[in-house]
C-alpha cells in the first residue's frame, strides 16, 4: 500500500480527484485529496486572501497532522507550484513528485511568470470584478470558484532540498493549443533526473485519463515496491 497526496489545479477543489482517489483506495492505496484555501468547499475562507504561501501550508500541514511519509505527492496544473513548495519544506515525507501536466518553478519563479500571454490575459481579465480573484471562465461545472490572484503572484522560494526526493515524475499531455508546458517538457526530457511521459489527453488527465495517470504513477519504484 502507498499513500498518495493529490493537489487539483485553479477553480476546483479536491472533489475534482474523488473518482479517481476510490479508484486508487480500491487497489488498497491511502490518499488524501486537500482543498486549497478559498476554493471547493473552503471557498467561504476567500476572504482571507489566500497566496501561494498559504496554499503551501495548507498541504505541508496535512502531511504533518496526519503523519504521512513515503508520499506520492501529485500536483495538477497550478498545484506543480504548491507540491514544489511542500517538496522543498519536508522532502523527508516525500518519496515521490508526480506532476501532472503542471508546473516546475525554479527559486523566485511565480504562477505568473511561467503561464504565458494566454493565461496571463485570462488571469487580468478575470479578475476585473474585485481585483482579488480569477473568476471562471463559463463551464458545464458549476462547483468552480474565484481562484485567489495573490496564489498567481507570488513567487516561491526555494532552498532546493525538493531535489532530494529521488523519484520525480512530469506528465506531459499533448491536445490543447493552450499549453504553457511544452518547454518545460523538452527542458526535463533531457533531464536524467526525471522520468518524463506524455498522454494525449488535453489538460484534464485526472477526468479524461485516469486509467492511464494510473499506469503511470504504478511504475514508480516506490508504488511497485508496495
Amino acid at each position: 500500500m502507498s499513500t498518495f497526496v493529490i493537489i487539483h489545479g485553479v477553480l476546483r477543489g479536491g472533489w475534482t480527484v474523488t473518482p479517481l482517489a476510490r479508484v486508487l483506495r480500491g487497489l488498497g492505496h491511502e490518499v488524501f485529496t486537500p482543498t486549497l484555501t478559498g476554493l471547493g468547499e473552503r471557498v467561504h475562507l476567500a476572504a482571507a486572501r489566500p497566496n501561494l504561501e498559504t496554499h503551501i501550508t495548507d498541504v505541508a500541514n496535512v502531511l504533518a497532522y496526519e503523519d504521512l511519509h513515503d508520499v506520492i505527492l501529485c500536483g495538477h496544473s497550478y498545484a506543480g507550484m504548491v507540491v514544489s513548495g511542500v517538496a522543498d519544506r519536508m522532502p523527508e515525507r516525500i518519496a515521490a513528485l508526480v506532476y501532472v501536466d503542471a508546473f516546475v518553478p525554479k527559486d523566485g519563479e511565480a504562477w505568473w511568470d511561467l503561464a504565458g500571454d494566454y493565461f496571463r490575459k485570462v488571469a487580468i481579465d478575470g479578475s476585473a470584478a474585485d481585483g482579488f480573484s480569477v473568476t471562471p471562465t463559463p463551464g458545464p461545472d458549476s462547483r468552480r470558484v474565484p481562484h485567489p490572484l495573490a496564489s498567481f503572484r507570488q513567487a516561491i522560494h526555494l532552498t532546493g532540498r525538493w531535489r532530494e526526493i529521488t523519484e520525480k515524475m512530469f506528465i506531459y499531455a499533448t491536445g490543447w493549443a493552450e499549453t504553457p508546458f511544452t518547454a518545460q517538457y523538452e527542458r526535463l526530457k533531457a533531464d536524467p533526473g526525471w522520468i518524463v511521459q506524455s498522454l494525449p489527453t488535453g489538460h484534464d488527465i485526472f477526468g479524461k485519463a485516469p486509467d492511464d495517470f494510473l499506469r503511470l504513477v504504478q511504475e514508480l519504484n516506490c508504488v511497485a515496491a508496495s
